[in-house]
């Protein structure tokens, strides 16, 4: 169990300036930042390797006004950006940290860029739900494991120390200062002192008794996000007295391949494609976004749909590694009929090629959804997928600095939080969530963290 504990009056094993908790793109960028700040930094990771919740996503990083966009011909800005995250999470965001956020992306993508030699690029060929602006930058392969394996990789080229196989337990406090942590590995316990501690330790997605209490409609859907995510961060907060907020909000998919248990890019609907049951009937507005999905899907009979699309979307989709690996696997299946099609997912011939007719060529449909550009087309792919949890989107609230606010309107002065161990701009639920919010929270408050760290580390104890 994790905990909070006074000083211990033997002292610590180890004394570190900077401590941070979790080896994921915002533990790695927070480690990355104090470098390149002139600090010293010590990352522990439960894992074997770093990865986290960003080893399984697609690596994506919303952000507006870069010279990546403008090399593209995209005119964005973070206003731009600001907006469209309210907007889907119907204004229930912090406005303050929704400007932190769209106004600091940008930047901080350059900076991984430029410092670091990171090739990021924008997807261009087609737009992900609620965002008004093609801003999604990535690596090459899409693929998140790409970006953890260049933060890693940055991260040694630094000589930064990432001690693996290593769970931190307790938090040591010294008034309100955090002092160190305890930690165990293989060997055995040991204790780390620290100036600066930065929790980058994620959410608590694959802790099932605290995603039954606080997110029960999503409690039995499959759990695709990383097994370390317990919920470390909001148990210290509260043993803390730290504020938390929106712990109902998650991030979903409806769009994983099952049994294969591979994520089908959500890329596969904006171009075009549908969902079907397995009766053979549309049940709801697609372009809503993909962590509704994840609900509307599960609703079905079995837990289960088909995504349906073509040949032409595929070859969209293809970009995404996740999606040549689903292809690989003979999760993705072809017909060159729509009665082939009909008899690959089990459905009523009649009933899926009258499913595919009602589907407009421009316009919208019943469902409200509106579809331009060209339909659906021999040859076809199809995939049975269900619906997933990925990661929480709530978490402690912090401040513009990423400190972690205390309930009683103060702050522990040297506690920071970043990624999915802090709020992001998610809203409530599902619903708010918006193409990339969970790594436009790592990166931002991974960097801010990082430069709040560092700066703390030269200030003695008692200016802090």
């Amino acid at each position: 169990m994790t905990g909070v504990l006074p000083t211990p009056p033997s002292g610590f094993d180890l004394d570190v300036p900077v401590l941070v908790i979790g080896g994921g793109a915002a533990g790695l960028i927070s480690a990355l930042t104090i470098r390149d700040s002139g600090g010293d930094v010590f990352v522990i990771e439960a894992d074997q390797v770093p990865s986290g919740s960003t080893a399984l996503s697609a690596g994506l990083i919303p952000a507006a006004g870069t010279r990546f966009q403008a090399a593209a011909g995209i005119e964005d800005r973070p206003a731009l950006l600001a907006e469209d995250i309210q907007r889907k999470a119907g204004g229930e965001n912090p406005q303050h940290l929704v400007d932190l956020m769209a106004d600091n992306a940008g930047t901080t993508v350059e900076w991984l860029a430029d410092r670091f030699g990171l090739p990021f690029s924008v997807v261009t060929d087609f737009d992900y739900p609620g965002h008004s602006r093609r801003r999604m930058h990535g690596l090459p392969s899409r693929a998140g494991r790409e970006l953890i394996d260049h933060l890693r990789a940055a991260c040694e080229a630094e000589g930064i120390d990432i001690v693996c196989n290593r769970r931190a337990v307790t938090l040591f406090q010294d008034g309100d200062r955090i002092t160190g942590v305890e930690v165990k590995g293989p060997e055995g316990s040991e204790r780390i002192g620290c100036d600066a501690l930065v929790l980058a330790c994620n959410g608590f997605g694959g802790n099932r008794k605290m995603v039954a209490k606080l997110m029960p409609e999503i409690e039995n859907a499959l759990w695709f996000g990383h097994d370390g995510n317990t919920g470390d961060a909001v148990r210290w907060g509260e043993a803390l007295g730290a504020e938390t907020l929106h712990l109902g909000a998650y991030q979903g998919h409806g769009n994983v391949a099952t049994p294969h248990g591979i994520l089908i890019s959500w890329a596969v609907i904006t171009s075009g494609g549908v969902q079907v049951n397995a009766n053979g009937h549309r049940f709801w507005d697609e372009s809503q976004g993909y962590s509704e999905a994840a609900r509307a899907v599960l609703a079905q009979p079995g837990g289960i749909a088909w995504t349906i699309f073509d040949t032409r979307i595929a070859d969209i989709a293809r970009q995404f590694q996740d999606f040549k690996d689903a292809e690989s696997a003979g999760a993705i299946r072809k017909a060159d009929t729509v009665a082939e099609l009909a008899e690959v997912c089990g459905i009523a011939s009649a009933t899926l090629a009258e499913t595919l007719a009602a589907i407009p060529k421009d316009g919208t449909d019943t469902f409200g959804r509106s579809f331009t550009g060209p339909g659906l087309e021999a040859p076809y792919a199809a995939v049975k997928v269900t619906g997933a949890l990925f990661h929480t989107q709530g978490g402690l609230n912090v401040l513009p600095d990423a400190r972690v606010k205390l309930a009683n309107g103060s702050t522990s002065p040297n506690l920071f939080a970043a990624g999915g161990a802090a709020v992001g701009v998610s809203g409530t639920s599902d619903r708010g969530y918006l193409s990339g919010n969970g790594l436009l929270s790592a990166v931002v408050l991974g960097r801010i963290a990082g430069l709040q760290a560092a700066a703390q580390t030269r200030m003695e104890p008692s200016d802090a």
